[in-house]
């Protein structure tokens, strides 16, 4: 970086300046999730301040380390996405099994089929960051085990308060989550092709998963000896 660059940072930075305290951090926010997203969590905190045309000391006012940083970040890009209301459309008895899944996937969809969404999440597994830990423990205790819950209901099977969930039962939740959030992944990290409207293939995924289950659950001897 010459002269004539560190020049125009400070004056981006005087300019800043005058801006409320919380939209200083707002931009500084949404500006590293752009950059972690783009560059991974490889990228320099001083590279990430030349971008924002602040200086690399003004980041820092507002976040000491680089893992405060990523922190806020996760806070902006994945719990303000959360619905909290998701697990409550899951139990919902009232609607027909099928049509709950089908709303509940075809909502996530919407909410995470983004570019910096998806790729720092990849990049956070990659390195070490706890983003992706974190999410999955949320994305298992408020989504998968209650589908994992809502199936044995569905089939008229041993309450999960009798009967644990098994870890196949589980994992054939995982599979169809996994499933849809591939679609991501193939368009925003191998820059793939996927359909531009995905109602009829996460439709197409879930009654998939539907009619394996009854097959799986028969073979669970834990099930089985219940029935």
């Amino acid at each position: 970086m010459d002269d004539s660059d560190e020049a125009i940072i400070q004056l981006t930075e005087r300019r800043r300046r005058h801006l409320p305290a919380a939209e200083r951090e707002r931009l500084i926010v949404e500006g590293a999730t752009r950059f972690f997203a783009k560059h991974g969590f490889e990228g320099q905190t001083r590279e990430l301040a030349r971008g924002l045309g602040i200086t690399h000391s003004a980041i820092f006012r507002y976040f000491p380390t680089k893992e405060a940083l990523v922190d806020r970040v996760y806070e902006h890009v994945y719990v303000s996405r959360w619905d909290s209301g998701w697990t409550g459309l899951i139990r919902d008895r009232s609607l027909a099994f099928e049509d709950r899944l089908l709303r509940f996937y075809g909502d996530y969809a919407a909410r995470v089929f983004d570019y910096d969404w998806v790729r720092i999440f990849v990049f956070s597994g990659l390195k070490g960051y706890d983003i992706a830990p974190r999410y999955l423990a949320t994305v298992r205790d408020e989504l998968i085990l209650p589908i994992a819950e809502e199936v044995r209901h569905n089939l008229a099977l041993p309450a999960v308060a009798d009967v644990p969930l098994t870890e196949r039962e589980v994992e054939a939740v995982w599979a169809l989550h996994g499933k849809v959030f591939y679609l991501a992944i193939r368009k925003f990290v191998y820059g793939g092709v996927i359909p531009s409207d995905l109602t009829q293939t996460i439709a197409d995924d879930v009654r998939v998963f539907l009619g394996g289950m009854p097959e799986l659950v028969r073979s669970i001897p834990e099930l089985g000896a219940k029935r």
